[in-house]
């Protein structure tokens, strides 16, 4: 529920890292930030990736990243849950429909100049978390959009409004149906038939 209510709070940075290289230099960017920062770090293992020694280089406040490009849908994954997303988008190429997927970094400030225009974009929109979507990460995605008039069909993923038992991060994610391959059938279940019928026609073009 942190991401809930941190969210709320005025000045304040927040931020989660998809692995353990970006946690280090969320840090770093704490440690040289003038104003308060929490920093999401989620139970379980990291991504295995290497870690740097000297030279951790501070992430700009607010700024995301575009990881790939795509026409048919855009994810806009928080923390944790970027690998999944990559992940979900590779099995979703399976099936043919392409999907942009963004690394949001920081919940506040959140990256609206990276967000809308692929929203506007490509008109369908996934975001995943792994906390409450009530006020959460999902929540401030669509506040986003449609502050600025953009009414595009999002599909929040995450923890729905429950208590939800203990277990490992693995167990959880699969009682929740957050793994890549319940996503991806989620994904399609919403947007339909006419997800996959766009991106052939686009591709036949």
């Amino acid at each position: 529920y942190d991401i809930s209510y941190l969210r709320a709070v005025p000045n304040f940075t927040v931020m989660a890292p998809k692995d353990e290289g970006e946690l280090q230099r969320m840090l770093v960017t704490s440690i040289h930030h003038s104003g308060p920062c929490a920093i999401r770090i989620p139970r379980g293992e990291g991504e295995g990736v290497p870690l740097a020694e000297e030279g951790f280089e501070t992430l700009e406040i607010g700024r995301g990243e575009l990881l790939t490009d795509g026409d048919d849908l855009l994810i806009v994954a928080y923390g944790s849950m970027v690998y999944p997303a990559l992940a979900t988008a590779g099995l979703l190429q399976e099936r043919g429909v392409r999907a942009a997927v963004i690394n949001a970094r920081f919940l506040r400030p959140l990256d609206e100049a990276l967000i809308r225009p692929l929203a506007q974009r490509i008109g369908r929109v996934v975001t995943m978390e792994e906390g409450a979507l009530p006020a959460g990460f999902g929540a401030a995605v669509v506040e986003c959009l449609s502050d600025h008039g953009l009414l595009v069909p999002v599909l929040r993923l995450g923890i729905p409004d429950q208590l939800v038992d203990h277990a490992s991060p693995k167990q959880s994610k699969e009682a929740l149906g957050l793994t890549p391959a319940q996503m991806a059938e989620r994904i399609l279940e919403r947007f339909g038939a006419s997800l996959i019928l766009e991106s052939r026609q686009a591709l036949a073009v």
